[in-house]
């Protein structure tokens, strides 16, 4: 099912205060006026129905500026994991496994080097105890491969003792689990068990088809002298059609908006069930508390894929005005993605250019403080 599953909504009378979101326009378009990234895709909804969709800017810049529109593809960085994370969900309430089972006892060669009692929780909430595991070259596009090359992942601190974010490690895992469980390439499994379904074919990628390449936007980064070039690591075939699932999915913000739309609305989208009440419950919960995360500096509220807002002084791209209950994700540098359940609005905010801290973080709060000033 190819067809957007949100049907258009009225955005003058959805209870949004449009002079706040004019303001988020503002802001957009002088971030692409200033040279900070070349383009921009925003996208609102609310209640099951698509509110705005605004795309700003170019997808690319070479040989010659090309503009983005409502169909442009972005890639989603560790936006990923929360479309891998919705799979596993859905594989969890199938009762195929448990999260309080350890990862060997579904793979038994992960046992290896220390990781027996390693759970897939601990995996999923960053407590594995191997973020800067790296896949194997040939892990990328052969399944044998990718399974031997998780298995013999060292530990660099014993599992559950610290949070620190895992950026591409623990999804190589989750997707070696996958693919265990599914007896599927994991990119397929999560398109028909998750992508197709809710009617988001044209709208996530996990995997770039080649005949796609055309609606992609190429990722940037800034230059010394306040320019951007494009980021050799993420503008190639390998890069596109490998999908790493931490963090290698394309896709539109309406994409994104309706994927939560789905959580919203207790694991429903367009008629079409998904997912339980209750296993969203599960996955939706804060996990680790206040702990902190050794790698952001904060605590993460980490919840089975998406974090939380939580009630902490800081937090990472919610946007401090959030409600302790909003939910969501990012993308290194570029973007981010979350739900207010308390309000029923999903936002989705990409960009084509990977801007480094602090100034990420602080155009983030601006941004979604800019959106959650509107929910009235």
């Amino acid at each position: 099912m190819d067809t957007y599953p949100l049907p258009a909504g009225d955005l003058a009378a959805s209870g949004l205060r449009v002079d706040r979101l004019e303001r988020l326009f503002t802001l957009v378009d002088a971030h692409v006026a200033e040279g900070r990234y070349p383009g921009c895709q925003i996208a609102i909804a609310r209640h099951g129905r698509l509110l705005l969709e605004r795309t700003v800017g170019q997808a690319r810049t070479v040989p010659g500026p090309v503009k983005a529109g409502a169909d442009t593809l972005w890639l989603l960085y560790s936006n990923t994991k929360v479309i891998v994370a919705t799979a596993l969900w859905r594989l969890c309430e199938d009762g195929v496994f448990g999260f309080d089972d350890r990862v060997s006892d579904h793979l038994p060669d992960f046992a290896r080097h220390g990781k027996r009692d390693v759970t897939i929780l601990q995996v999923i909430t960053h407590q594995g105890g191997f973020p800067n595991a790296a896949m194997t070259r040939e892990g990328w596009t052969d399944r044998a491969a990718r399974r031997a090359a998780v298995c013999d992942f060292t530990l660099e601190w014993t599992p559950g003792s610290r949070i620190e974010y895992h950026g591409l490690s623990a999804h190589w895992v989750l997707a070696a689990l996958i693919e265990h469980w599914t007896g599927a390439d994991f990119r397929d499994h999560v398109r028909t068990s998750v992508i197709e379904p809710l009617g988001l074919g044209r709208d996530l990628y996990m995997g770039l088809p080649p005949e796609q390449d055309a609606r992609v936007s190429d990722m940037h980064e800034p230059t010394e002298d306040g320019g951007q070039r494009l980021r050799a690591d993420a503008n190639n075939a390998t890069w596109r059609r490998g999908c790493a699932p931490g963090g290698g999915a394309y896709g539109t913000a309406r994409g994104m908006v309706a994927l939560y739309q789905m959580m919203l609305a207790g694991g429903t989208l367009n008629g079409t069930r998904l997912l339980s009440p209750r296993t969203l419950a599960f996955a939706l919960r804060n996990h680790t508390g206040d702990r902190v995360d050794q790698y952001m500096g904060m605590p993460m509220h980490r919840g089975l894929g998406p974090h939380l807002r939580g009630t902490t002084t800081n937090v990472r791209g919610l946007g401090s005005l959030a409600s302790p209950n909003a939910y969501g994700h990012g993308g290194v540098g570029s973007s981010y993605c979350w739900a207010d359940p308390d309000s029923g609005l999903s936002f989705a905010y990409v960009t084509n250019s990977r801007v480094p801290d602090p100034w990420h973080s602080v155009r983030l709060d601006r941004v979604c403080n800019l959106v959650h000033a509107a929910i009235v």
